[in-house]
């Protein structure tokens, strides 16, 4: 959890994070298979937080959204606008629209156009909402934001993008953010989505590998993963070949997009729990020879007395969902 303010100055302040580990299996593939667990630990999160703040916003995972860009009329009421969202939802997504919740943004006029503007258009299953908005309200929370994963880190890495030689613009950046079970990729061409994959590897990966090892349960191997007090042959024998297979999977990612479209890679920007192993942007650019940065969407952010700098500079890149998602504002 993130909570942002504005800090007088156009920019933000960072007020408070938490970080709650959630059990194993609480969610599969981005479902939430035990609504319980997650709410508690979303209680347990917002407790930690120490914030008075009961709105929140959520994302879905982009596995679970169909999402389509269509050019529009430039002009349409709200109302026409909304009737042809409709028209072109039933074109494209395969199930009832009674099963779904739609809704859509304008992005901006097409370009060299004066006529069209280009509308984003997202849908999900209502069941996949529902299962997000119980375990907030088990919590306390209201949801006011329904956001979608990709979209949340492109709003951090607009703010992590400063990191980058002109701020990421003219050149290829391609975002991974390692999860605990899935790899998102994100690759934005001139600050723009161009782009977007996930692949099965993550942090729980070298999590069950240590439980296995070490016979600690999972909440000890996370602890333990973060803070350190394992065994001297835990760095060679566990943790680098973990680290190796993370930075072929992410070789293999960056080929593959390589392969697939006109655009060579600038830029790596590693997000996502693993990008604070020491020593894990140095492994993948040595596997990919590409310059790879630890993502850090807090870098120049004004920090409220309460946050510990050094801790955040190793929480940071697990943050960049959350980050993204407290950029958005709720209407008072």
């Amino acid at each position: 959890m993130v909570e942002l303010a504005d800090d007088g100055k156009g920019g933000y302040r960072l007020e408070r994070y938490a970080i709650a580990p959630l059990p194993r299996d609480a969610v599969v593939d981005g479902n939430i298979a035990s609504l319980e667990q997650v709410g508690e630990t979303v209680l347990r999160a917002w407790k930690l937080l120490g914030s008075r703040e009961k709105n929140v916003a959520l994302a879905l995972p982009a596995a679970a959204v169909i999402s389509k860009k269509v050019n529009m009329q430039a002009g349409l009421s709200e109302t026409d606008m909304e009737l042809q969202v409709e028209a072109e939802a039933n074109q494209y997504i395969p199930f009832s629209l009674d099963e779904v919740n739609i809704d859509f943004q304008v992005l901006g006029p097409v370009r060299n156009s004066t006529e069209e503007v280009e509308v984003l258009i997202a849908a999900s299953k209502k069941e996949r909402i529902e299962d997000r908005l119980v375990v907030a309200e088990e919590a306390g929370l209201k949801v006011v934001i329904m956001d979608v994963e990709t979209y949340a880190t492109e709003a951090a890495y607009h703010l992590a993008a400063n990191q980058l030689p002109n701020a990421g613009r003219e050149q290829t950046v391609m975002i991974v953010d390692v999860g605990a079970q899935v790899m998102h990729i994100n690759v934005l061409h001139d600050n723009q989505s161009v782009y977007t994959r996930e692949q099965p590897f993550g942090g729980g990966q070298l999590t069950q590998e240590i439980i296995r090892r070490y016979g600690l349960s999972p909440e000890e191997a996370e602890i333990a993963k973060r803070k350190g007090g394992l065994p001297d042959n835990y760095n060679t024998e566990v943790l680098q070949p973990f680290v190796q297979s993370l930075a072929m999977e992410i070789a293999r990612a960056a080929q593959l997009f390589t392969n697939s479209t006109q655009f060579g890679i600038d830029h790596i920007l590693l997000a996502g729990g693993c990008a604070s192993i020491a020593g894990v942007d140095e492994a993948v650019e040595a596997r990919t020879q590409i310059n790879t940065v630890i993502a850090n969407p807090f870098a120049g952010m004004t920090l409220a007395k309460n946050i510990n700098a050094a801790n955040l500079a190793v929480d940071a890149p697990a943050l960049m969902i959350a980050c993204g998602l407290a950029t958005r504002r709720f209407d008072a």
